[in-house]
């Protein structure tokens, strides 16, 4: 792994980039011709304040949900272990947290 960071499931890579660039993006490439309902132009048709809406509305986003989820991590952390052991780990979770046999 080239990060410390256990995202098995790659959700961040998937979701939160891929939200991160669609919001960046909308406020570069919006425009009034492809979409009648666009109050103010990207940055590529001139404009500038709809990519400024857009990235402090990813800055807000970002911010509310690392806290929110490292809030719940905590919590859970208290109530429940997130992590098992290294041997477990090793053992295979099918068998030491389910007891799966083959």
């Amino acid at each position: 792994s080239k990060t410390s960071i256990d995202d098995t499931l790659d959700v961040f890579p998937c979701h939160g980039v891929g939200g991160i660039v669609g919001m960046i993006l909308t406020g570069v490439f919006a425009s009034s011709k492809i979409n009648p309902a666009v109050a103010c132009e990207g940055l590529v048709y001139g404009g500038y304040k709809l990519f400024l809406v857009q990235t402090g509305a990813m800055i807000g986003i970002s911010l509310f949900s690392f806290l929110g989820t490292m809030l719940l991590l905590k919590l859970t952390d208290r109530i429940s272990t997130l992590r098992v052991s290294d041997q477990e780990e090793v053992d295979g979770l099918d068998w030491s947290q389910h007891e799966e046999k083959l």
